[in-house]
């Protein structure tokens, strides 16, 4: 998990706004978009805003939510198992999210450390919910990617598996929050492999970690935010064509959720459309 960060409490003067939105494209050279995001607000229950799922029911306002819920998973299994997986997942942490997560935080230790175990335990039971469904018993079979952040101001919660990523943008520098669970990355933190001959060895597509494989390993973690920053969550279909400078270009004009999405996807397409392409921005009013 990520360093602790000391336990701030937020600004009891004035209420964020949190200005989010999520979009997805099926890409130029792919038949199906096997993505699934998921955009909510939580108040006493869950309100969906944006979603690839017809499961949801979008509502519009957002202004006085106690948190925020913000997912992309990524399908991989062809003939429509990687979208039933992508589907089954983000359906069940969201279903776990709405019914057992408290929206209301306080600063308490233990109080963020049994959140972070139920963040860990909804992705547990999206990936037994993905086996169950699908049928799976054997190692290979339909699975999915899932990057999941929940914003409760000022603490953000995130948990992935897979190589969907997380970003934070701030003061003009793009950090990323997560790490890919792939083959590539294993090497180059064992030294067997540099960066570059990583990049080169398409192993960079082969995941170590997904819901509905043979092995789950979600990585945890937490970070504040400030005004001004904004968060990215997406998926392998943006990064394969648009680099982070280019990210960070568009995360620094300043521009709505909305329209700083449908520029990434634009990025993404321009660059080569080759994978369904999600995104999520998430801005904190200055």
């Amino acid at each position: 998990m990520e360093p602790r960060p000391p336990a701030s409490a937020p600004d009891a003067g004035s209420r964020v706004r949190i200005d989010a939105f999520g979009l997805s494209d099926v890409g130029k050279m792919r038949k199906e978009n096997e993505d699934q995001f998921l955009v909510a607000s939580l108040h006493k229950s869950m309100q969906v805003h944006h979603t690839s799922l017809d499961v949801f029911t979008a509502i519009a306002d957002s202004q006085q939510a106690g948190a925020y819920l913000l997912v992309v998973a990524d399908g991989v299994g062809g003939l429509g198992g990687g979208r039933s997986a992508s589907s089954a997942a983000v359906e069940a942490l969201a279903s776990h999210i709405a019914n057992a997560v408290r929206v209301y935080f306080n600063r308490d230790t233990d109080v963020e450390d049994a959140f972070l175990a139920e963040l860990e335990r909804g992705v547990d039971l999206s990936h037994q919910q993905i086996r169950e469904k699908l049928g799976q018993s054997a190692s290979r079979g339909p699975a999915t990617t899932l990057t999941v952040v929940v914003v409760a101001w000022p603490r953000t919660y995130f948990v992935h598996v897979g190589d969907s990523r997380a970003y934070l943008f701030r003061n003009g520098a793009l950090r990323q929050l997560t790490r890919d669970q792939t083959v590539a990355e294993e090497l180059v933190d064992q030294g067997v492999m540099t960066e570059e001959q990583a990049t080169r060895s398409g192993l960079k597509n082969v995941l170590t970690s997904a819901l509905g494989g043979s092995e789950i390993k979600p990585s945890l973690g937490l970070v504040d935010l400030a005004r001004g920053d904004a968060l990215l969550l997406c998926t392998d279909g943006l990064t394969k064509h648009v680099t982070d400078q280019t990210i960070t270009a568009e995360l620094g004009r300043g521009e709505g959720a909305e329209a700083t999405c449908r520029r990434l996807v634009d990025d993404a397409l321009a660059g080569g459309g080759s994978d369904n392409v999600s995104v999520i921005v998430a801005r904190a009013a200055s």
